[in-house]
């Protein structure tokens, strides 16, 4: 988080993170999409629509007294580039972590969830963190539940962490993801649509 006192105006960093395919990109797109600022995302995409180093942009909101200024990054869940991911991570304050709930992709989401740790090791466990199961919508058979990831993530050690059902296709649940990692970052704080409560 940094504060800028000259002009009154509050920046705060947060990655969507996660295995490739899991739903990051389109989280941020229909979150941008919410909030009428698709024009401020910026996406460096393959030829086949998969993200080759990170989705960036920026929401400006103002209040009475300070403005905010989220800098929303995705870090690319391609292998390929992995070495990307670090620096997309530097300086962050809160994540959401987007599970692929498809059940045969545990593993794929169990190691990203490990890259995540080894970076920042015990560190992690006082950064904001909200986990967003994504794909929800999928038949109950082939889907995660709750505990058959959060078994193997130690959750009870995190200071800040929180637990969300999404479907980034149709927006369900990312506004709440987003609300519940700013909520962690600075409790007092609540966003709708362009207007700060």
């Amino acid at each position: 988080m940094i504060f800028d006192y000259e002009n009154k105006v509050l920046q705060i960093k947060i990655v969507y993170y996660g295995p490739a395919m899991s739903g990051k990109t389109t989280s941020i797109k229909y979150l941008f999409s919410y909030f009428k600022k698709d024009n401020n995302l910026e996406s460096i995409e393959s030829s086949v629509g998969r993200t080759l180093f990170f989705d960036f942009g920026v929401l400006n909101f103002q209040g009475s007294n300070w403005g905010l200024k989220f800098l929303i990054y995705s870090a690319t869940g391609q292998d390929f580039y992995a070495s990307t991911r670090p620096a997309t991570l530097n300086g962050v304050d809160g994540i959401i972590f987007v599970v692929d709930s498809r059940l045969d992709y545990l593993k794929y989401n169990l190691r990203s969830w490990n890259e995540l740790i080894s970076l920042f090791g015990d560190e992690v466990y006082n950064i904001p963190i909200v986990i967003s199961l994504n794909k929800y919508d999928l038949d109950g058979s082939n889907k995660l539940k709750e505990n058959d990831f959060l078994n193997y993530i130690h959750y009870e050690m995190f200071k800040y962490i929180s637990i969300d059902k999404t479907v980034a296709i149709s927006g369900i649940g990312v506004i709440n993801s987003f609300n519940t990692v700013i909520g962690f970052i600075i409790p007092e704080l609540q966003i709708k649509s362009d207007i700060i409560l």
